[in-house]
Order: structure tokens, then sequence, then C-alpha cells
């Protein structure tokens, strides 16, 4: 239990507010189409393929960086395992979103990655990828859609994750390294958070 009050985030650390959501019924989703020359795509995606679309979603603007510290071998299990499935929209040739469906728990799905680049924000684009992520999950025997989401993500996902059927059911407090400060993301990414670091 954490104590009511400010408490220090240690130097070289990022702390954020993980918000959990889930559904328990598929949620009723408003049809849209994709813009001229969008295309949805399943991917079998190689790490080279997934650090570059997952960069160019989440570790400009935001600090995504949980996928970008594992290895290889790492990253190609995880995305190798039948019970993964990746998806993106790609316009012009270039893919340009990350959907990651995660069932490997039996009964349930993971909205694991989700989110668009800005060459597709503000399109549509989105809401069509939440559908058919929506549709895919429920599509197979589970009981269960879930997913987070943390204040350094994106500000709009929150609420964008509850318009689309998912209610909150937990939050946590998470510290963690700094990727900008241990060489993960560099120090420009994630501007609106700020980074301490130890004193000299």
């Amino acid at each position: 239990m954490i104590a009511d009050g400010f408490h220090d985030v240690p130097p070289g650390k990022v702390a954020m507010i993980v918000t959990h959501l889930e559904m328990h019924a598929p949620a009723a989703v408003r049809p849209v189409s994709l813009p001229d020359g969008i295309g949805f795509h399943p991917v079998t995606p190689d790490p080279d393929w997934y650090r570059d679309i997952f960069r160019r979603v989440g570790s400009q603007d935001w600090l995504w960086y949980g996928r970008l510290r594992k290895s290889d071998a790492e990253l190609t299990e995880i995305l190798g395992d039948p019970g993964v499935e990746v998806f993106t929209l790609r316009r012009d040739g270039r893919d340009e979103a990350l959907l990651e469906l995660d069932f490997r728990v039996p009964g349930e799905c993971e909205l694991a990655y989700f989110g668009l680049t800005a060459a597709l924000i503000g399109t549509g684009s989105g809401r069509y990828l939440m559908n058919e992520a929506i549709a895919r999950a429920w599509a197979k025997p589970i009981s269960r859609f879930h997913v987070h989401t943390c204040t350094i993500d994106s500000p709009q996902a929150l609420a964008f994750y509850r318009r689309s059927g998912f209610t909150p059911y937990r939050q946590q407090v998470e510290i963690d390294d700094d990727p900008r400060v241990i060489g993960v993301l560099p120090e420009d990414h994630g501007p609106n958070v700020p980074i301490f670091r130890a004193q000299k």
C-alpha cells in the first residue's frame, strides 16, 4: 500500500499511472470505412519491421519502449507465437499502424499494442482499426478482452479506449528506468515527460 502524499521518483527513473481496462462481451461498434488509398493487412513481422513501426507509432511523441529493450530472439519468440496476431494499415506501400492481439492466455485476448503513425492521425483510421481489433478478438472463444495504457502514452488513449467499450478496473503506479537515460530512446523523444538525472 502506498501512503498518501508525495513520493520522490529516483533520478534516472520515470513514473507513470497505468490504467487497466477490459470488456467481457463484444462492444457495439460504429462502422466506418477506411479513407481511399489505405488498406488493412495482416503481417508476419520480423524484428526489424516491428521495431520500425513500434518507434514510428509510439516512441517519438510518447515513450513506448518496452519492446525496444528485447533482443531479436526475444522478439522473434513473441511475434512467432501462433497466439499472437499482428496487423497494420498501409498507405502508398508504407505501413502506418500497429495492431497486436495476444491470445496466449486461454479465454482472453490482450490488446497488446495499438496505434497509428502521425501520417494517419485524424483520418478516422483509428476507429476502423479498433473495430477490427474488437471483431477479431471476439471471433475467438474468449470471455475477456483487455488493454492497459499509461500517462507516458498519448493523453487521448484512455478516453478512446473507454469510448470503444473498455471499462477501467484497476490503476497502478509503475516506476522504471527512463529509456532516454539508459540509451533505449533519444533524449528528444517524449518531450512531454521531463528527464531527471542524478546530481553530479
